[in-house]
């Protein structure tokens, strides 16, 4: 069924998208601290460190101690700076809706960077679809392996360089229940063959994102159509920005950044 609609908050609905299916990246070595839960209640949290082709990484992990069954695992992939404070965040209000939340590390060494490099940095990795891939992976596998996450149950969540990230790992056929991407990338190079999406796809825009003009969008909704993924595209029409949910940001719209908010959580409600 497919459905595309421009909400005034716009909502693009569709249901069409494939992931384009990529090699698998040579095996990455990976060195995995699986988290042992203790007797606690509330939000718990820390840093995991582990490897990806001898680079050292560190991640974030989140979790409601006081939910004893297995439970459903969002990976959480930052923006352009890194791991920043915000993509921490983020894993913790997933935390405090009963997932289990991983915010992994795409740059290596859990470090954020300056806002002079980011555009480079993010450039690089981004562009980079193997490495993306080795790197999504062995977080996705960390998070699978840890003792409250129901590993049949898997989705990830990206904001701007990481909303990108997410759509390309749906592009390269990853194996999850869903992605949602915020003000993310939307073509970056790797498009969807028919076929090639095998997860549900929840991707947010502003209207008046000029990171995605509507040449871009409509590209990325001719993608979907014809790559025959299951997908939904959101376009807020009066928010004329890129980043618009980070509320520590210049261009932060609540309102919308809410609806997307609590959308996403409608959309896991769907899957899990």
């Amino acid at each position: 069924m497919n459905k595309v609609i421009y909400m005034l908050l716009i909502v693009l609905i569709g249901a069409a998208f494939a992931f384009a299916g990529g090699q698998p990246e040579a095996a990455s070595q990976q060195e995995e601290e699986t988290v042992t839960l203790e007797a606690a209640t509330g939000i718990q949290s820390r840093e995991i460190s582990y490897t990806v082709d001898g680079k050292n990484f560190i991640g974030y992990l989140a979790w409601d101690a006081g939910i004893s069954q297995a439970r459903p695992g969002i990976i959480v992939v930052h923006e352009w700076l890194g791991i920043n404070e915000y993509a921490k965040k983020r894993a913790d209000d997933l935390a405090k809706e009963g997932y289990v939340a991983f915010a992994l590390d795409m740059y290596g060494d859990g470090k954020t960077i300056p806002m002079s490099e980011a555009r480079a940095m993010s450039g690089t990795v981004g562009s980079d679809f193997p490495l993306i891939q080795a790197r999504f992976n062995t977080a996705l596998e960390l998070l699978k392996n840890q003792e409250l996450v129901d590993a049949d149950k898997i989705a990830a969540i990206g904001y701007c360089f990481g909303g990108g990230i997410v759509l390309n790992m749906a592009r390269m056929g990853t194996d999850i229940d869903g992605v949602v991407s915020f003000h993310g990338s939307l073509n970056t190079g790797l498009t969807a063959g028919a076929g090639d999406i095998r997860t549900k796809v929840l991707a947010f825009q502003g209207e008046g994102d000029p990171a995605a003009p509507a040449e871009r969008r409509d590209a990325f909704v001719a993608e979907m159509e014809a790559s025959g993924a299951d997908y939904e595209y959101v376009v807020y029409e009066n928010v004329n920005a890129h980043n618009f949910t980070n509320p520590e940001g210049s261009t932060y719209y609540e309102k919308e950044a809410e609806m997307a908010w609590d959308q996403m959580l409608e959309f896991f409600n769907g899957l899990f």
